[in-house]
């Protein structure tokens, strides 16, 4: 209890420092997963929709999530300076932690995104053709609404990774709650520490709760 008094009146001590660290974290973690959905989930439906290439893509994806997120915030530091002429408009340690952040968040939304159209019963589309409806409309309105569920399980897990994999920014001097961690870290100092893990976890269980409830409000229910 003493740890997290400490923690408490550190944050009320240093407010504006912690709400900016924040704000970085927040802001990470969001543009990287928006990012990571226009890019990531077309690739998810070109794999679902084609057996030539389909596999191999998810097979790439499936290998690539070994790699450990830090390793890839290492990996492209070399190239700062050319990924941060990608985002000018945000300083180049920003824009390396959210290109980072969003291929770390590319395997489970593509993962996902094929499992569920692929998923999809056969007969359920050839009725759908049945009635007259266009390849587009067949896709649009009836094998997306029934692959729905299982996407936005993929986007409720890249969210979770992402709110966590964002604390190693600090490493790089993006900012956000990682600050606190390395710092607490650095200093044994296990109050500092939790002024950063603490907001962490409750924004990766407000991520993981509310895209929970997402998930089964568009589930269609069960038919017996």
């Amino acid at each position: 209890m003493n740890l997290l008094r400490e923690s408490w009146d550190y944050i009320q001590t240093h407010q504006d420092r912690f709400l900016e660290a924040l704000r970085v974290h927040v802001e990470l973690s969001v543009y990287s997963l928006l990012l990571a959905m226009i890019v990531f989930l077309p690739l998810g439906v070109l794999a679902a929709r084609s057996n030539r290439i389909g596999p191999a893509i998810v097979g790439f994806v499936s290998a690539a999530r070994v790699v450990p997120s830090i390793a890839v915030l290492f990996l492209l530091y070399p190239y700062r300076r050319e990924l941060g002429d990608l985002a000018p408009f945000w300083p180049t340690s920003f824009a390396l932690a959210v290109i980072a952040l969003t291929l770390l968040a590319g395997p489970p939304l593509i993962i996902n995104a094929d499992a569920g159209l692929r998923a999809v019963d056969v007969s359920i589309l050839e009725n759908a053709r049945g009635l007259g409806m266009t390849e587009w409309q067949v896709f649009s309105r009836v094998q997306v609404p029934l692959a729905l569920p299982v996407a936005i399980a993929g986007i409720r897990t890249a969210a979770v990774e992402v709110i966590a994999s964002a604390t190693l920014a600090a490493f790089i001097g993006a900012g956000g709650l990682g600050r606190f961690i390395t710092s607490g870290l650095t200093l044994y100092d296990y109050s500092l520490l939790l002024v950063g893990a603490i907001p962490v976890t409750l924004l990766a269980l407000s991520a993981e709760l509310s895209l929970a409830g997402l998930e089964r409000l568009v589930t269609p229910p069960a038919t017996t």
